[in-house]
């Protein structure tokens, strides 16, 4: 069985689904791994560092399973062929998507943000690892734009006040987000829709901001709120950001745009040289005057909408996806070490958005 890792060509894309490290386990379960030439480069790893992991550099493209970051282009779809297997972040809940040229191509393809998130499955969570990355890499960006110190400082000239942040949707993004924040000396507060976070809000230093909604939905995402519960949410959240310094937005609900939790007029009662870093910007922005990919200032706010945050730090981000897809891949070999998914395996049936059998 081959596996190969190919080079990202998406714009300010670094990442690479396979570092060495894994390389070297796959290889010693008796894999074969085809490393395309300069799949690495991005994430600063030579193609020689490929090779003294037991790798080959040459055509990855014709494995018997091909690793990507993130979905592949029509010429990209156009080198595989029917029978191979395809594992990457494929946007199957995304209107335009690849999915239905993967099928017509025979290719068995498996989503990594479609696996299910449960206990037995956190070591393949690829959302979740990459989430940590954007939580973190939010916080550095927010903090870089604040004209204000974070930490609390006391000096001869006299104290400075420690910043405010508030963070918006506390999945793993803004649980790490909110840690960040703190380790940097701010005072930090999260709001989620779900109200059993609160105790891992609490859990790492932050307070919690109790607007009264419950909207908890399936696999641990939230669902929908309602037009009336939208409009409570609205009118309180609008006079709590008032009154932050920075305010990180993270709150997405799968399928659907992004819910808008900052209103044009909480930004405009924010103090000026206030922060909102909206990680929301891929769906249309948690903030009213987002401008997804762009920073911009409005009514004297920073609202910067990074698209891509994990490529920011290819090293580390590339180092936990590769161990997301070593899990993955070691779920699906068989006792002879082929490809041989277990479709009764709730992981893989549910990641799998596509099969040999559609085609």
């Amino acid at each position: 069985m081959s596996v190969g890792v190919v080079r990202e060509v998406a714009e300010g894309e670094r990442r690479v689904a396979l570092v060495p490290k894994v390389v070297a386990t796959l290889v010693n379960k008796g894999v074969d791994v085809v490393v395309e030439s300069g799949a690495g480069e991005q994430a600063l790893i030579p193609d020689a560092l490929y090779t003294e992991a037991g790798a080959t550099i040459g055509d990855a493209w014709s494995a018997d399973v091909v690793v990507k970051v993130v979905a592949p282009t029509d010429d990209e779809v156009a080198k595989l062929k029917s029978g191979q297997t395809l594992i990457g972040f494929l946007a199957p809940r995304n209107q335009e998507n690849q999915i239905g040229a993967l099928k017509a191509a025979g290719v068995q393809a498996f989503a990594v943000e479609a696996i299910p998130r449960i206990s037995r499955a956190q070591a393949m969570d690829a959302l979740s690892s990459q989430g940590n990355v954007s939580g973190y890499k939010a916080v550095i960006l927010a903090a870089e734009k604040s004209t204000r110190y974070f930490p609390m400082l006391t000096t001869a000239a006299g104290t400075v006040k420690p910043a405010t942040a508030l963070i918006l949707g506390v999945g793993v993004a803004g649980l790490q987000a909110l840690a960040t924040a703190k380790r940097l000396g701010a005072r930090t507060t999260g709001y989620d829709v779900r109200p059993e976070v609160a105790e891992q809000v609490k859990s790492v230093g932050a307070q919690w901001l109790d607007l009264g909604i419950d909207a908890a939905g399936e696999g641990g995402y939230a669902r929908e709120l309602t037009e009336d519960e939208r409009a409570q949410q609205q009118k309180a959240l609008e006079e709590a950001i008032k009154g932050f310094d920075v305010v990180i937005t993270t709150a997405l609900v799968p399928g659907r745009p992004a819910p808008r939790l900052v209103t044009a007029a909480a930004v405009e009662g924010m103090k000026p040289g206030s922060v909102i870093v909206d990680l929301a910007g891929e769906t249309g922005g948690n903030c009213e005057l987002t401008e997804p990919g762009q920073n911009v200032v409005k009514h004297d706010v920073t609202i910067c909408s990074p698209l891509n945050l994990p490529a920011g730090m290819p090293e580390h981000a590339s180092e936990l996806y590769s161990k997301n897809l070593l899990a993955l891949i070691e779920l699906m070999l068989d006792e002879n070490g082929a490809i041989a998914p277990d479709f009764s395996d709730e992981v893989l049936a549910k990641s799998c958005v596509t099969r040999e059998a559609d085609a």
